[in-house]
């Protein structure tokens, strides 16, 4: 028999049993459409976290403080802060690598002005940290290294901040007070969003650093330098050279540990997608068990069709069929009704990752490469619960085919 005419028998057989075909199919249907619901869930999730990343800045190093220890126990990263503005100051001048840097003063305080009140917290920057983190702006401008050098009293607000004290906008040359003291709005920041970690970045007040140090903070330590690179293939060669600058500026030699940390976003990136990747592959793994369900239930039912078709075997066989031909009709149908299981399973995977995405409000997306794995995996299943069946069919005696009752 010709491949033509064993695919169309094979077709016609299929087609003549609508509805043991249709349940054979939906636990393959059942199993690639809960692994795709996964995957896509997986991938959305990796990529809402790359853009989160992104958000933080462009390139970026953070150097933090260090750790100390007492009485045995280290009391962990920021426990010993020595950063100063002068180390921002010799890095930015040192540097060979390095687009923008721009040491950073966290402190809270209650925002009063417009209508209301808000506690937020206020960053004391210099002006090339709206670079740094990659920053636009909403409405007006950033405050520059003139106000920086002569310690003005001006303010950028955050998204958050801006709308919680001026809803109806006209935020820009309004007035805003920090712990009693006056500052000019110059700017509102576009809205980032949330970090990777549930913080929201828009809820900040950005001054000067030199007048966060002299009217705010009244302390000469800074919470972090961050820094950034002309471009990512530069960041590991920039983050090394970070660590000899500050170590130079430390007077740390050989054997001292450091007193600060380095950390490039690139890292965190790694850390997050990675814990991703493994609950994706998790979930992945343990929606595949329907997969083997339903590759278990095309094998029963193959069975049943050999016991059912055990007499036409016969005549084919005797009037000149060979054992092969009877092999390749079976697997022929097997592979088909796994393939269109697969396929439609692809449809419905799609369907309800779209439906979790748009109930849940989370990121879904399905890559292509996860598409034709689920569709080739279904085929897999096909002829590997289907062999069997098919062997023991083209393994049929004739005679004894014909005698069946």
């Amino acid at each position: 028999m010709t491949a033509r005419v064993l695919i169309r028998v094979a077709m016609q057989s299929i087609v003549k049993n609508k509805l043991r075909t249709a349940l054979t199919m939906l636990g393959v249907v059942i199993g690639v459409g809960a692994v795709i619901v996964m995957i896509a869930i997986g991938s959305g999730a990796q990529g809402r976290i790359q853009e989160q990343i992104d958000n933080l800045g462009t390139n970026m190093l953070v150097v933090t403080p260090g750790f100390t220890q007492a009485g045995g126990a280290n009391q962990g990263a920021g426990s010993f802060n020595r950063l100063k503005v002068e180390d921002a100051v010799l890095v930015q001048r040192e540097g060979t690598l390095f687009s923008a840097v721009s040491p950073v003063i966290n402190s809270r305080a209650q925002a009063i002005g417009g209508n209301g009140n808000w506690r937020t917290e206020v960053q004391g920057v210099a002006p090339s940290f709206q670079a740094i983190r990659d920053w636009s702006l909403a409405d007006g401008a950033f405050f520059t290294d003139a106000d920086t050098k002569n310690m003005r009293k001006v303010a950028v607000l955050g998204h958050t901040v801006a709308d919680a004290l001026f809803p109806d906008g006209g935020a820009v040359g309004a007035r805003v007070q920090l712990r009693n003291v006056p500052f000019t709005i110059v700017g509102v920041l576009a809205e980032k969003g949330q970090t990777a970690s549930g913080g929201d970045q828009d809820d900040m007040v950005l001054v000067p650093y030199t007048t966060m140090q002299t009217r705010l903070a009244g302390f000469s330590f800074i919470s972090q330098i961050l820094v950034s690179t002309s471009s990512p293939d530069q960041i590991e060669a920039a983050q090394a050279e970070v660590r000899l600058l500050m170590r130079e500026a430390h007077g740390l030699v050989n054997g001292d540990a450091d007193d600060f940390t380095v950390r490039n976003q690139n890292e965190i990136a790694d850390a997050a997608k990675g814990t991703t990747r493994v609950m994706t592959a998790l979930l992945a793994a343990i929606a595949s068990v329907s997969l083997l369900v339903g590759g278990i239930g095309i094998m029963n039912i193959m069975l049943v069709s050999v016991t059912e078709r055990t007499r036409e075997i016969g005549i084919r066989m005797a009037i000149g069929g060979r054992g092969s031909d009877v092999l390749t009709q079976f697997l022929v149908e097997s592979v088909v009704i796994s393939m269109a299981g697969g396929i439609i399973g692809v449809i419905a995977g799609m369907s309800g990752a779209a439906l979790v995405g748009h109930f849940t409000g989370w990121t879904t997306a399905t890559p292509i490469g996860a598409i034709l794995l689920a569709v080739g995996f279904s085929a897999a299943v096909g002829i590997f619960f289907g062999f069997y069946p098919a062997r023991k069919a083209a393994a049929l005696n004739p005679i004894e085919a014909l005698r069946y009752e």
